[in-house]
């Protein structure tokens, strides 16, 4: 493997339309931990046409995506979510292809969520950033059981100067968003949404950090719709301290 390996960067749709700030943060970070970084021309990972039962456009997408990111050494993720589409969903997806389904393996294989490429693959234990907070961080559910990532942000966070981070009570439970659950079950989901944020501020936080866009959002809307004061951010903005930027939500002004 070359010292510098080349990282294919999957922006996830969610960032590229409403948030592109967290794709340039992962490469500012990615270049930090010493990787040569490629954005390719890319589609969506499939996810939401899988939840939805469209199999078979899901298996399009998962096709093109594994022909444009298997030139490169590792793929990357900024969400929990998209990442697990990847490395867990893809092989059973395409399980009993001959063509597709030894492909779809071998991608999964190098593809890591953000956090947990900079500390386990690339060794990076701190970033030079300044934040000045006090911060809950939500684990998404794909990032807890399907990536397996929970230490990796808490480790990184814990450098950044200024920022007090704090756990949730209740940090494995769901935010509500789920894809499609928020709109299939919206009472459920909003329920979810002010449980997790009552939880944040009962921790003392003045803004919630995760590392899927889904959930931020949708913690964003509820925030907003209730008029509280607290801020979402995704974690890896403040790793590459990107932290002067509007919050999410927060935009507009």
């Amino acid at each position: 493997m070359n010292a510098r390996p080349r990282v294919g960067l999957v922006v996830t749709c969610l960032a590229d339309m409403f948030r592109p700030q967290v794709g340039f943060a992962a490469v500012k970070l990615l270049e930090q931990a010493g990787c040569d970084v490629d954005v390719p021309r890319q589609s969506c990972c499939g996810q939401p046409g899988y939840n939805a039962g469209d199999a078979a456009d899901a298996r399009a997408l998962a096709k093109n995506l594994i022909a444009t990111f298997e030139p490169f050494d590792y793929v990357v993720v900024p969400s929990g979510s998209c990442g697990g589409m990847i490395k867990v969903h893809y092989p059973r997806l395409l399980q009993g292809d001959a063509a597709w389904g030894p492909r779809a393996q071998a991608l999964a294989a190098k593809t890591h969520e953000l956090f947990s490429f900079l500390v386990n693959v690339r060794g990076m234990k701190s970033v030079a950033a300044t934040c000045r907070t006090d911060a809950a961080y939500h684990d998404s559910c794909s990032s807890l059981r399907e990536m397996n990532v929970g230490a990796e942000p808490r480790l990184l966070l814990n450098s950044v100067a200024g920022l007090t981070l704090r756990d949730l009570t209740e940090k494995e439970t769901c935010c509500g968003f789920g894809g499609f659950f928020s709109v299939k079950y919206p009472e459920i989901s909003a329920r979810l949404a002010d449980d997790k944020i009552a939880d944040a501020k009962a921790r003392g936080a003045q803004t919630i950090l995760a590392g899927d866009l889904g959930c931020l959002l949708h913690l964003a809307g509820r925030l907003s719709r209730k008029n509280e004061p607290l801020s979402v951010r995704h974690a890896a903005e403040v790793l590459a301290d990107m932290g002067s930027l509007p919050a999410i939500g927060e935009e507009d002004g």
